[in-house]
């Protein structure tokens, strides 16, 4: 069963979810439902350090046993770290989604576009989860 969604961030509903860390950069990651729906995670195509990104538009890859699914940004900005760690143990997305298993930190070029996401509970909605 799928894990709560942290009430501290933003969700898609491509499945994506996005945390404000400082200033106007977040780390964005899938959520715990999203690797549920992939199973066993493979392989992770990470975007490249310094690309620009557009919201909602592709920018990197997870592979599961099942399928092939892009990972859209939530954002547009600029990618300014990468979880290097996703590389050799693409796993981590299973175990931890919203932890160890983030995905990218993406400098925003418009933080309003996060007011155009879901709230944790929104998504929950989306999803079905909420019995709301």
């Amino acid at each position: 069963m799928a894990k709560p969604n942290p009430n501290d961030r933003k969700y898609t509903k491509e499945h994506e979810w996005a945390k404000i860390d400082e200033g106007n950069t977040v780390t964005m990651g899938i959520t715990d439902h999203a690797q549920e729906l992939l199973t066993d995670v493979v392989y992770v195509e990470l975007p490249a350090l310094g690309r620009k990104v557009r919201k909602m538009q592709p920018f990197a890859v997870v592979e599961s046993v099942k399928s092939v699914s892009d990972i859209f940004a939530p954002v547009s900005g600029e990618v300014i770290e990468v979880n290097q760690a996703l590389e050799a143990t693409p796993e981590l997305i299973n175990k931890d989604a919203f932890g160890e298993g983030w995905i990218a930190k993406i400098k925003m070029d418009e933080p309003s576009e996060l007011d155009s996401l879901m709230t944790a509970e929104g998504y929950e909605e989306h999803i079905g989860t909420n019995p709301h």
